[in-house]
């Protein structure tokens, strides 16, 4: 086994998902849910196929998200994961929908940083082990920082 780390950088004003599914039909699943969630949000969406053909099997409304998120699933070519660049929305309005599509099992990761994927490759394929999201933690908030995070949430128009 060999173990090895890629590394994917997140478009300006975009937000990466990174999940594992696992049949054909999640590509479609996850077109409808995600166009379903957001007005005006754009996406590419790329599943790496684990059986028969193997292919990276993509879609989106948005055809250089689509072409990063194909390009990017090559890269990776773990089977069954799927890869889904959004702009326009934030992973938050989209995560309980992705939860809901069946063939979904697992987010291991949405993000604006850039990140680093953790591979492990035998004989047979390839696999995720775990992902590194943007960079270590440089201390604690104080209470300047608190107040800061409160205003943002307000300003952005998640608290009120």
């Amino acid at each position: 086994m060999e173990l090895f780390v890629i590394k994917l950088d997140v478009p300006n004003e975009c937000n990466l998902i990174l999940a594992q599914s696992h049949f054909i039909k999640t590509v479609e699943d996850t077109y409808d849910a995600l166009a379903s969630s957001t007005p005006g949000i754009k996406f590419g969406i790329a599943f790496c196929e684990a059986s028969g053909d193997c292919l990276i099997r993509h879609d989106g409304n948005d055809e250089f998200l689509r072409e990063e998120a194909a390009k990017n699933a090559l890269k990776l070519s773990c089977g069954h994961s799927l890869l889904i660049y959004i702009k326009n929305a934030y992973p938050i309005n989209l995560l309980t929908q992705l939860k809901m599509v069946p063939e979904i099992c697992n987010i291991y990761v949405a993000t604006a940083n850039p990140i680093e994927i953790v591979i492990a490759e035998t004989d047979q394929g390839r696999g995720i082990l775990g992902i590194i999201d943007g960079y270590k933690s440089k201390g604690i908030e104080n209470d300047e920082g608190i107040k800061w995070r409160k205003e943002l949430l307000r300003k952005i128009g998640y608290k009120t």
